[in-house]
């Protein structure tokens, strides 16, 4: 008989901040036959949110008070390895992307062929048609382009929230290092990059609407200047000219791409 393969253990994490108007339509979209546990971490909510948490039954942990999306981060993942995840699964309770693609996401990672899978909003089709205002595009664009280049890549995206990991990158990687920020996305991106995981990403489509979450046109502007020092510091560390601790693995075993 031939032997019966084990599903990994799949755990998704919501780092929620006021989400209690959008966090149950996330919650039931997700597919349960895939995912095995959900945890949330509530940044000091001053909604509904962790009222709307309890009442789904998710695991749930609190900040005292609000520390920001970097280190909603930071604790999400420091959980899940807690709880044993062989693959984690970042879902923005925002409603924001769809949580029914957590199976394609995480496919590249079950097959073997990618470490870190990215959910892109520019893969195909038209995110401005879907509501991504324009002069967030063009940012996007020029951002992916240039990190493209530093990173040695072909994504269409790297500024998305919707992200799967497979546990030894996030035991591998600083992440606990960076920033409290937004810019932690793009830090802990760099750490991938420059510990030789391989990197993946699938199309998903996004939503815009008022309950869903998104950067003002001076926070986006701050965010962009930030993705710059992390890109300086990135190429200063890679070519020896300046050691970050950010960028160096916590375990001296590196991956090699293919």
């Amino acid at each position: 008989m031939p032997e019966t393969v084990r599903a990994p253990k799949v755990v998704v994490v919501m780092p929620a901040y006021n989400a209690g108007r959008t966090l149950r339509m996330t919650y039931e979209e997700l597919p349960k036959d895939t995912v095995n546990l959900v945890i949330l971490v509530d940044d000091a909510s001053t909604d509904a949110t962790l009222d709307v948490a309890r009442q789904l039954g998710l695991e749930i942990f609190v900040h005292d008070r609000n520390y920001g999306y970097g280190a909603n981060q930071k604790t999400c993942y420091a959980e899940a390895l807690r709880a044993g995840a062989e693959i984690v699964v970042m879902v923005h309770p925002d409603y924001q992307y769809d949580p029914r693609l957590v199976p394609q996401i995480i496919e590249p990672i079950v097959s073997g062929t990618a470490d870190v899978v990215l959910g892109s909003r520019l893969k195909t089709g038209s995110a401005i048609q879907q509501g991504m205002p324009w002069w967030k595009w063009v940012a996007n664009r020029c951002l992916t382009g240039l990190e493209n280049r530093v990173f040695g890549l072909r994504l269409s995206e790297y500024h998305t929230g919707y992200r799967a990991f497979r546990r030894e990158v996030l035991e591998t990687v600083n992440f606990g290092a960076n920033s409290d920020g937004f810019v932690f996305d793009q830090e802990i991106v760099a750490q991938v990059v420059g510990a030789g995981f391989r990197i993946a990403e699938i199309a998903v489509p996004t939503r815009y609407f008022p309950e869903a979450s998104s950067a003002s046109f001076v926070a986006s502007t701050i965010y962009g200047l930030r993705i710059l020092a992390v890109l300086f510091w990135y190429t200063l560390h890679r070519k020896g000219l300046r050691r970050s601790r950010r960028f160096d693995s916590l375990r001296a075993r590196y991956h090699k791409l293919p």
